[in-house]
């Protein structure tokens, strides 16, 4: 399964997606041009207890360290995985 992304400058969605279905997807805004906010996180129920969720938590984070901006978990779930993860630390908002 691969996670793709997209993005256009104001907001933006990393997802899986299955026969055309998008079966997993984390969405995010921009707010200013060194932070994103992760408002939702969902998972399709057959992908269910597979990790996918923190998957999606772990590209922005890649992306997060790539573009050297901060990254403010709004979504409950986002929010449970960074303070689960104390690698995360670094591009906490």
């Amino acid at each position: 399964m691969e996670i793709q992304q997209e993005d256009n400058g104001k907001k933006g969605v990393f997802f899986i997606e299955e026969n055309g279905e998008v079966v997993a997807e984390m969405t995010y805004v921009w707010s200013g041009e060194d932070k994103i906010i992760i408002d939702h996180t969902g998972v399709s129920e057959k992908l269910g207890g597979k990790g996918i969720g923190k998957q999606l938590v772990h590209k922005a984070v890649e992306m997060a360290r790539e573009k050297h901006i901060k990254i403010l978990p709004l979504c409950p779930f986002a929010k449970k995985v960074f303070d689960k993860t104390e690698d995360y630390k670094d591009v906490l908002f």
